[in-house]
């Protein structure tokens, strides 16, 4: 019998796969790519870890399909701009679209009951079970024996006394269960989603209010995680690179958004979004001087790139590193 295992990377979703594969499933990883979630190289992260447990691992990327979830959450936000218990959802239905494809009899969760304030308290678990379309085709291995029993108990499949009643926050029991299922290399938890991290969602909405959710699409969305943000006004926003790696990444992806370099010194790439006018331009030029090498007050030759590749030199005299706008300007810190 085959079950589809939801696998984020993390410990929980690794052993609550291992556990049922152990009881004589069928088990495929499933890793649901979305707007936030691993890259290349957590990717291959992701495969190393199916290849060393032995399961398959499919990875299907539904990043464009989850851009809704972000920008209309059906259940709202938490501590910050992240849907917790919509993105929840969204997961599940991915899997339970690949769990009927595949022709498998349930999805298997790593969730934790009271693991997690928003999405992983009773009432979200069985939320998040019903509105996916799972039900009670939906097995969360490691706090089954404290939710109420799903089709692979009710039919027989599984014995309920050979599954779990973990819950909580501490990660000691999961640590036991590694030791004992011969899971070394797992990652340590982390701070959790970008959309809870402060200075990411002020951007989210600043971006809602001024560019509109429809306008937000997967570009736009990553281009809120680099560099230093700056709202200039109602029409242009700044972006300016903190360091070399991000001045790389801002140039690459600089698409209809007006590029600026220093022309002789060292300083930031930076962009200039929206419909930028003389003094917003003006405005913006003399804060990308403030970042680049200067000393006192001193002219700066810059170098503005226009999205038609046509080019000028201008010259700015940078703000004073105490001026009062440059806070007012800066979204998120």
């Amino acid at each position: 019998m085959k079950a589809i295992a939801t696998f984020s990377g993390g410990l929980d979703s690794i052993l609550a796969a291992l556990w049922v594969r152990n009881l004589g499933f069928e088990v495929t990883l499933l890793h649901v790519q979305h707007l936030y979630s691993a890259d290349e190289a957590g990717r291959e992260h992701l495969r190393a870890m199916a290849e060393r447990a032995g399961l398959p691992l499919r990875i299907v990327d539904s990043s464009a399909e989850h851009l809704e979830t972000i920008r209309r959450p059906v259940h709202g936000y938490g501590a910050g701009m992240n849907p917790c218990v919509d993105c929840r959802i969204f997961m599940l239905r991915v899997a339970r679209q690949v769990m009927e494809e595949e022709g498998a009899a349930f999805v298997i969760s790593g969730e934790v009951l009271g693991q997690r304030p928003k999405s992983q308290h009773r009432k979200a678990l069985l939320q998040s079970a019903e509105e996916s379309g799972l039900g009670d085709r939906l097995l969360r291995p490691l706090s089954a024996n404290l939710l109420p029993d799903t089709r692979p108990v009710i039919e027989g499949w599984i014995r309920r006394e050979d599954l779990l009643s973990i819950q909580g926050r501490s990660r000691h029991e999961q640590m036991a269960l590694a030791e004992k299922l011969g899971v070394t290399d797992y990652p340590q938890p982390a701070g959790g989603c970008v959309l809870i991290e402060k200075a990411y969602a002020a951007r989210v909405r600043d971006a809602f209010a001024h560019l509109g959710r429809d306008n937000m699409g997967v570009d736009e969305f990553e281009m809120l995680r680099h560099g230093r943000h700056f709202r200039l006004s109602d029409r242009a926003k700044l972006i300016v690179g903190r360091d070399q790696s991000e001045n790389d990444w801002l140039g690459a992806h600089a698409g209809d958004r007006l590029r600026v370099d220093p022309a002789v010194v060292m300083g930031p790439t930076a962009l200039v979004e929206g419909q930028s006018d003389e003094a917003d331009l003006r405005l913006a030029l003399q804060l990308i001087a403030r970042y680049c090498d200067h000393e006192g007050d001193e002219s700066i030759q810059l170098r503005v790139v226009r999205p038609d590749g046509t080019a000028s030199e201008v010259s700015a005299i940078p703000l004073a590193k105490d001026d009062p706008r440059i806070a007012q300007m800066r979204i998120g810190q």
